[in-house]
C-alpha cells in the first residue's frame, strides 16, 4: 500500500504524520512528535520518520510522496542566523533598506523600534547604471564596477549576494548580465536577482524581499539538499514537495531558488487544515489558533478560505505593529504570529512586570520540566504546575516531565519576585500569555475590519488545546473545535494542500489605453513559468487563477481584482468597481483606472485525501454512551483553589458522550483542557467541540 509522509519543523518540535491511503474509506493516520535538532534539523526529521514508520509497520519504499514545511527560514531571519549577505544596487540607492517607507508607524512614541536591515551599510554598494520605469536603458551598466564591488564584498566575508537595480522589474537585462559576469569569477557566491524573486514595482519592498531571499538561501539550499540525500539513503523513493507561505506545494528546486517563499510555510499548513475543517463543518467564520512550542499563529478564515495577501512582515519588533518588521512581497496566507508558545520564557522587566517571550527555550535545552538542563520558567512549566499536563502522559509517554523542576523554575522567576505562591505565579504566566494572544487576535481582526465574537475557534498545535478555552472566553467566542491529530495540525494541513505556484509581473497600464496583445504575451510567460514548476512536481492537470492590482489614477494603494476570462477594458473596469465597492462602499465617477501588477497562479486539481482517525463507529458507539473510566486524576489549579479533576483518553471517547468540565483529554501529541462550565462532545469526524454551558 502506498503512503505519504508530512513533516513540519517547528522551533521546538518536529511533527511527522503518515497517511496510508485506503480505497474504501478514510485513510489511516499515524503521527509522532520529536524534539527539533538545531545542529542538523534533518536529523530530527529522520528520527521522526523512523518512529512513525515503526509505529505503522510501513516500509520506507512504500512512501511515494514527502510533504515538508519548516520555520527554519523564518527563525533564521528573526534570529539573524543567515549568511553574510551583500547588496549590489543602482548607484545612489544603497540606503533604500535603511530609509524604508520614511514614516513613523507609531506617530507619538519616541522610542519606536524597527527591525534593522539584514545587510549593513558597508556591504551595500552602488553600481553605475540606470533603467527608466518603462524599461528604457538610460545609463549602461559599468561591468568593471560589478566585478570590483563583488571582489570587495567577498573580501569582507560575503557568501550570498543580492542584486537589485532600479526598475529591474521592467527590464531585467542589467541584473542578468551582472549574474553572468559573477558566476564565472566568483562561483562560490550564492546569487539572488530581484527581477526573479520579486519582479514588482516599489523599490523598498522589492529590495527587502530580495535581500531576505539571499540571506536564507545558502542555509535553506544546504538543508534541503541534505534532507533529500538522507531520505534517499533511508530508502524513501518518493518525491519531496515543500509547503509555501501561500498555502500551496512546490518542488525542492523552486524552494531552493526562492526560499523566502517558505517563510510562513509551517503556519500556512495549519491555516489550510483550519480552512478544510471550516468547509467540512459548514462554518462561515472561523478563527484559526495554532500554538506550538515557540510561537502562536492566528488567522481569519471566511467562507472556508483563509485571507491571502501579497505582503508580509517578518520580525515585527514593536507590539505586533505593522511597519515595525521586515517587509517581504510573496504570496502569503495573512495571519499574525507572536512569540507565545509552550517554550516562551517568563521573566520580570525592570518595572517588575511579568512578561512572556518572545525568547523561547526551544528544544535545547527546552523548558525546565524537560529535564534537559533548562532553568528558565516557561509557559509549559506553568502548565505543568497548574496540573494541565500529566507528566507521565506527555508526548505519548516518551518524555516524562519533571514537576519539581517546573516548580523550582516558576518559584525563582515569578513567584519569589511577585511574592506569590507557586500555583498563583503559574496561573499568572498562563493569564499573561493568553492576554497576549487575545490582544494579537483583536489587533489582527481590527486591521482587517472583522468581528471575532461570531466565529468558531479551531485550535491545534501542541500547546493550543491547553489554552484554547480560556482564550476563547477572553475573545467571547462560544465554540472551540479541536481536530483529530491537533498536536500535529500543520503537518496534516500539508496533506490537504494542492501543488500550487504563483507568478507576478509589474506591468503598468491604464484601462483607457489597455494593450491586450502585450498583456497576452505577459500572461503566456507567467503561465509557462508556473507550469514548469508544476510539471517538475508531476502535475499536468491544473486550474488557473489570476488577479490584477488596480487603483484610480493618483491613489497610493491598489485593490485585488479577479480577472475575467475576457481581458477587455470594460470587463476589467466592471471587476474593479465591484471590488472597490466591496472594500470602500462606493466608486469615484469620472476617474481613470490603472493597473500596476498582474498575478497568475496554477493549482493542481487533484482531490485532497481523506484524513482518518475518527471516533468509534456508530455501530460500536451506540453501546458505549456511558462515559469511560478516567485514566487517572490530576490536581488542577484554575486560579482560586486546587481541585482534583479526571483525565480521559481521547481515543476512548465517542459521539454518544457529553462531558462537562473541568477535565483533561489526553492524546499522544497534546492535551485539551476543558474548564468549568464548558461541555465537550465528539463530532462524527473525530473533532472535539467545546461549548459554554452558561454565560462565563
Amino acid at each position: 500500500m502506498k503512503a505519504r509522509l508530512s513533516v513540519d519543523i517547528g522551533g521546538t518540535f518536529t511533527d511527522v504524520a503518515l497517511l496510508q491511503a485506503l480505497s474504501d474509506g478514510p485513510s489511516e493516520l499515524t503521527t509522532t512528535k520529536v524534539l527539533t535538532t538545531y545542529d542538523d534539523p534533518a536529523r530530527g526529521v529522520m528520527q521522526g520518520i523512523d518512529d512513525v514508520l515503526l509505529q505503522a509497520g510501513v516500509a520506507p519504499e512504500s512512501i511515494d510522496l514527502v510533504l515538508h514545511g519548516t520555520t527554519l527560514a523564518t527563525n533564521a531571519l528573526i534570529e539573524r542566523r543567515g549568511a553574510v549577505t551583500g547588496l549590489l544596487t543602482t548607484a545612489g540607492h544603497r540606503d533604500v533598506l535603511e530609509m524604508a517607507f520614511e514614516n513613523r508607524f507609531e506617530q507619538y512614541d519616541v522610542n519606536i523600534e524597527r527591525a534593522a536591515p539584514l545587510v549593513p551599510r558597508y556591504l551595500r554598494l552602488g553600481i553605475t547604471e540606470r533603467v527608466a520605469a518603462d524599461g528604457t536603458t538610460l545609463i549602461p551598466m559599468a561591468e568593471a564596477e560589478v566585478l570590483e564591488a563583488a571582489r570587495e564584498l567577498v573580501d569582507a566575508g560575503v557568501t550570498s549576494l543580492a542584486i537589485g537595480f532600479l526598475h529591474s522589474y521592467a527590464q531585467p537585462e542589467h541584473e542578468q548580465r551582472a549574474r553572468d559576469l559573477l558566476v564565472g569569477v566568483f562561483p562560490q557566491l550564492s546569487l539572488t536577482l530581484s527581477s526573479e524573486v520579486c519582479p514588482e514595482i516599489r523599490e523598498y519592498e522589492r529590495l527587502s524581499t530580495t535581500v531576505a531571499n539571499a540571506y536564507v538561501k545558502p542555509l535553506m539550499s544546504q538543508y534541503l539538499a541534505s534532507l533529500a540525500e538522507q531520505l534517499t539513503a533511508f530508502g524513501i523513493p518518493g518525491q519531496v514537495l515543500m509547503m509555501t507561505s501561500g498555502g500551496g506545494l512546490t518542488t525542492l528546486e523552486a524552494a531552493s531558488a526562492y526560499p523566502v517563499r517558505l517563510v510562513e510555510s509551517g503556519p500556512a499548513g495549519g491555516a489550510m487544515l483550519a480552512a478544510h475543517l471550516a468547509r467540512q463543518h459548514d462554518l462561515a467564520e472561523v478563527l484559526s489558533f495554532d500554538m506550538g512550542g515557540t510561537t502562536a499563529k492566528i488567522c481569519l478564515i471566511d467562507q472556508g478560505e483563509p485571507l491571502h495577501s501579497r505582503a508580509f512582515e517578518v520580525d515585527r519588533r514593536y507590539r505586533f505593529k505593522k511597519g515595525s518588521g521586515l517587509p517581504v512581497r510573496i504570496p502569503v496566507i495573512e495571519m499574525v504570529e507572536i512569540g507565545a508558545g509552550g517554550g516562551s520564557i517568563a521573566h520580570m522587566d525592570e518595572l517588575q512586570r511579568l512578561l512572556i517571550g518572545p525568547e523561547s527555550a526551544g528544544s535545547e535545552p527546552g523548558p525546565a520540566c524537560y529535564g534537559r538542563g533548562g532553568e528558565a520558567a516557561t509557559v509549559t512549566d506553568a502548565d505543568v504546575v497548574l496540573g494541565k499536563v500529566p507528566p507521565d502522559l506527555f508526548a505519548g509517554g516518551k518524555l516524562r516531565l519533571q514537576t519539581d523542576a517546573a516548580e523550582r523554575a516558576v518559584q525563582t522567576a515569578v513567584a519569589a519576585p511577585l511574592n506569590l505562591s507557586v500555583q498563583s505565579a503559574a496561573h499568572a504566566v498562563a493569564e499573561v500569555v493568553e492576554e497576549n494572544m487575545a490582544a494579537a487576535a483583536r489587533a489582527h481582526a481590527a486591521e482587517w475590519g472583522r468581528d471575532l465574537q461570531a466565529r468558531c475557534m479551531i485550535a491545534f498545535g501542541g500547546a493550543a488545546p491547553l489554552h484554547a478555552a480560556q482564550l476563547a472566553s477572553k475573545l467571547k467566542i462560544g465554540q472551540v473545535l479541536i481536530p483529530h491529530g491537533a498536536g500535529v495540525g500543520s503537518a496534516l494541513g500539508f496533506l490537504l494542500s494542492p501543488v500550487r505556484f504563483e507568478v507576478v509581473r509589474s506591468l503598468y497600464m491604464r484601462l483607457d489605453s489597455l494593450d491586450t496583445e502585450r498583456l497576452e504575451h505577459v500572461f503566456a510567460d507567467m503561465r509557462a513559468e508556473a507550469a514548469q514548476v508544476l510539471s517538475g512536481a508531476g502535475v499536468d492537470t491544473y486550474s488557473e487563477h489570476s488577479q490584477a492590482y488596480m487603483r484610480y489614477v493618483g491613489q497610493g494603494y491598489e485593490v485585488a481584482v479577479e480577472l475575467p476570462g475576457n481581458l477587455s477594458a470594460a470587463a476589467l473596469l466592471e471587476g474593479f468597481e465591484r471590488s472597490y465597492v466591496a472594500l470602500y462602499g462606493r466608486t469615484i465617477p469620472g476617474m481613470a483606472v490603472e493597473v500596476l501588477s498582474w498575478t497568475l497562479a496554477l493549482s493542481a486539481t487533484t482531490q485532497s485525501p481523506r484524513l482518518g482517525g475518527g471516533p468509534v463507529s456508530a455501530e460500536k458507539s451506540s453501546a458505549r454512551s456511558e462515559v469511560p473510566e478516567p485514566l487517572g486524576y490530576t490536581d488542577y489549579f484554575g486560579g482560586e483553589t486546587q481541585i482534583r479533576i479526571p483525565i480521559y483518553a481521547r481515543d476512548a471517547l465517542n459521539t454518544q458522550m457529553r462531558l462537562t468540565g473541568p477535565l483533561l483529554v489526553v492524546e499522544a501529541q497534546t492535551t485539551t483542557v476543558v474548564p468549568e462550565a464548558m461541555e465537550l462532545r465528539v463530532l462524527d469526524d473525530g473533532a472535539m467541540s467545546m461549548t459554554a454551558t452558561e454565560e462565563r
